[in-house]
């Protein structure tokens, strides 16, 4: 396994996961309410600036690796599911559109994973779909998280919804465009999959 700045990033990403969901379940009289929907959506926002921030690093850095590249999707994946689990669990996110979301990131993986192993894998290349989709969900998990008003004037859980239910819609587009590329070569190898 290589190790350089850009994986202890990516790392990092994975161990601010259980922070994200863990200032839940800290009694409200050691963190109250408000603080911890604070902290959660700070850690959540640090984790998500990581992501940026590695990638950026390991190509300017040309440290790239195929561990890298598995690393990286599987912590964001990790991130956004357990954020939407705590959200739903919160009341805060509707679970049927978490359940598209997340299902998708399964669907979707697995996909992948079998085009790398046919040696198709650059036929399910990240589209600028999928990208649109990751943006709404960044934006729309901290403003469920902090679930407060902000500057005065901002309903989060407003906004929050709305940005999660567009990043819904754009997940199951984005689902269709995937099976749509990866169609062909599943027709091809039909039963050998």
């Amino acid at each position: 396994m290589p190790f350089n700045i850009p994986i202890l990033l990516t790392w990092l990403r994975v161990a601010l996961i259980p922070l994200v969901v863990g200032v839940y379940y800290l009694p409200t009289s050691v963190l109250p309410v408000a603080d911890q929907n604070l902290a959660a959506t700070l850690v959540f926002i640090i984790a998500a600036v990581t992501d940026w921030f590695d990638g950026f690093l390991a190509r300017r850095w040309n440290q790239t690796s195929a561990f890298g590249a598995f690393l990286d999707p599987v912590a964001d994946k990790l991130m956004v599911a357990g954020a939407l689990i705590v959200l739903v669990q919160l009341d805060r996110a509707n679970a049927v559109i978490a359940f598209v979301i997340i299902g998708r990131e399964i669907a979707i993986s697995a996909l992948r994973e079998w085009m790398a192993q046919i040696g198709a894998s650059k036929s399910v290349a990240v589209s600028s779909i999928g990208k649109i989709k990751t943006t709404a969900q960044m934006a729309a998990i901290p403003l469920l998280l902090y679930h407060d008003v902000l500057f005065g004037a901002i309903d989060t859980q407003f906004w929050g919804a709305r940005f999660l239910e567009v990043a819904a819609v754009l997940t199951v587009w984005s689902m269709f465009y995937y099976m749509r590329l990866a169609w062909p070569m599943i027709k091809e190898k039909g039963g050998h999959l």
